[in-house]
């Protein structure tokens, strides 16, 4: 879930903060929210649902542990888009079907000319490859440099989080600060 402004009561919040990890896996979900909140399930259904028809929350999805599921291949593709058509290929590009996440970002001239990202997952590194193919052809990308990032490691997925403390860094990771002297 995504919210993207403030000034809301201390209901709303704590509503966010009870369904960001996601909702109870019961026949009732929202009467356990409201349960835990000392609200009605009908109060939580209503801030919901006017969180959500002003923008507050953009969305309120699902999860998916794609590596459970049994596709173990990701790729994050980024495209080297001329601005002027960025926004059009993004657009085209997270319409399709194979493609989970779209996004643009600024380029970083020169070590980084790319500007349009998109994530594809498969259950083989040969499948996400046969599925960028397919986008290639499908979608006329290709005349649009781009490459091929796989993920090796996952090391979180999980939504947004909001109103938690910042989880600390172990010294170990931590940058050494040293003392001047003299």
């Amino acid at each position: 879930m995504d919210m993207i402004t403030t000034g809301h009561d201390v209901t709303d919040l704590a509503l966010v903060r009870a369904v960001q990890d996601g909702l109870p896996l019961t026949p009732q979900p929202y009467a356990a929210v409201a349960q835990q909140l000392g609200i009605s399930e009908a109060e939580v259904l209503a801030r919901l649902r006017r969180l959500s028809e002003s923008g507050d929350i953009r969305r309120l999805g699902v999860v998916v542990r794609h590596r459970e599921l049994g596709y173990r291949a990701n790729a994050m593709v980024v495209w080297d888009v001329p601005d002027r058509q960025v926004a059009e290929v993004g657009r085209l590009l997270g319409r399709q079907p194979r493609v989970n996440l779209c996004y643009r970002r600024p380029r970083r001239l020169p070590q980084w000319r790319y500007n349009l990202f998109c994530m594809i997952h498969g259950h083989t590194r040969q499948e996400v490859l046969e599925h960028l193919a397919e986008l290639i052809t499908c979608c006329g990308l290709d005349e649009l440099p781009y490459q091929v990032l796989f993920s090796r490691r996952r090391f979180k997925q999980c939504g947004a989080r909001y109103g938690e403390a910042v989880s600390r860094v172990p010294p170990r990771l931590a940058p050494q600060r040293r003392e001047m002297t003299g």
